[in-house]
């Protein structure tokens, strides 16, 4: 009888012990373990908030895994999985398609796993929380600018990846500033295409094109980053128009500014990236406590209605480049201004 209340004491323990090593072993919610998975960290924008946020996740005492895909959707599915398996607290995604992710989140969810979306809204996956800028306002300056540069003339609109659901929200930014102008017949639009994986190679050739077709007659191109514009002015100036046509853009990278001051480009638009990597780190640790984050808003990403972090932009000009300045986030004698 003894005999018999042993063995099946000690086949409970070893059950019990089991369980345990099946589920996730997650590390003290003092000291969180985060998972950065990056679309590409070969862009200067990317390797900017990757350093800026595991500084602040430093300071909050979580400590980060950085995976970059290098632009490629199977790489990130695999890198996410495999922080899926290291048993991370949380893992924050700045998508590369943001299409693809549906099961990895599903997996990342049956793990324990809080998962952010960084940037760029995951579509159709059961993400916990976004954070970004706010991108249809990011859109709006845009076209503001241009608007403002050149009121009457005829436009082509160059958007960005058609995998990037940031790409629409900018365009629909955009249009809501230009169909008045449109509907009263001050701006003509050429025509408008996306480029594949934002590549400024692929936004010179969309240019070439461009100019081609119309015979150089255009006044302004909005281009929905800096990387695209950068591709743009390169067409314009072969052609010698490079200062002639205004030309947008976003993200506020050092080449981009360079060329506001120069005169090549029109405008960028200013994320503050140590805001937003702050305020992410913030977000992720708080979801890995149990806090509740300071959301202002709610997005529909086909699945559920995310909870969500909108910041602010800021158009930059040559009028107002020293704003960079002072917010540290070029110094004077990178910007080659005295």
């Amino acid at each position: 009888m003894i005999r018999f209340t042993t063995r099946r004491t000690v086949l409970a323990v070893l059950a019990a012990v089991s369980t345990l090593a099946a589920l996730p072993a997650f590390a003290s919610k003092d000291k969180p373990v985060i998972g950065f998975s990056i679309d590409d960290l070969r862009v200067e924008r990317w390797a900017r908030d990757r350093d800026y946020f595991v500084e602040a996740a430093k300071a909050l005492g979580a400590e980060v895994n950085v995976q970059s895909a290098d632009a490629n959707e199977q790489r990130q599915l695999s890198q996410i999985e495999n922080l899926i398996a290291k048993k991370v607290d949380v893992i924050v995604i700045v998508p590369f398609n943001s299409k693809v992710l549906t099961n990895a989140i599903k997996d990342a969810k049956k793990a324990g796993i809080k998962v952010v979306s960084y940037d760029r809204l995951i579509l159709n996956g059961d993400v916990d929380a976004y954070i970004s800028f706010d991108n249809e306002r990011v859109g709006a300056l845009q076209a503001e600018g241009m608007v403002k540069a050149v009121p009457k003339g005829s436009y082509y609109l160059l958007g960005g990846a058609p995998t990037d659901n940031n790409a629409k929200l900018l365009r629909a930014g955009q249009m809501k500033v230009l169909k008045p102008f449109v509907d009263k017949g001050e701006i003509k639009i050429l025509g408008d295409q996306w480029v594949k994986d934002w590549s400024p190679e692929e936004a010179l050739k969309i240019t070439e094109n461009v100019l081609t077709k119309n015979a150089n007659k255009i006044d302004a191109i909005i281009a929905s980053n800096d990387g695209t514009a950068g591709g743009v002015v390169q067409a314009l100036a072969a052609q010698k128009l490079a200062g002639k046509v205004a030309v947008s853009g976003q993200d506020a990278e050092l080449a981009a500014v360079k060329r506001v001051i120069a005169g090549t480009q029109t405008l960028t638009v200013y994320k503050p990236l140590k805001l937003i990597a702050a305020e992410a780190a913030k977000l992720a640790v708080q979801l890995v406590k149990g806090e509740k984050p300071a959301y202002n808003a709610q997005l529909d990403n086909g699945m559920k209605k995310v909870d969500s972090l909108l910041l602010t932009p800021t158009t930059i000009t040559k009028a107002n480049v020293d704003l960079l300045v002072t917010d540290k986030f070029f110094t004077k004698e990178q910007l080659g201004i005295k």
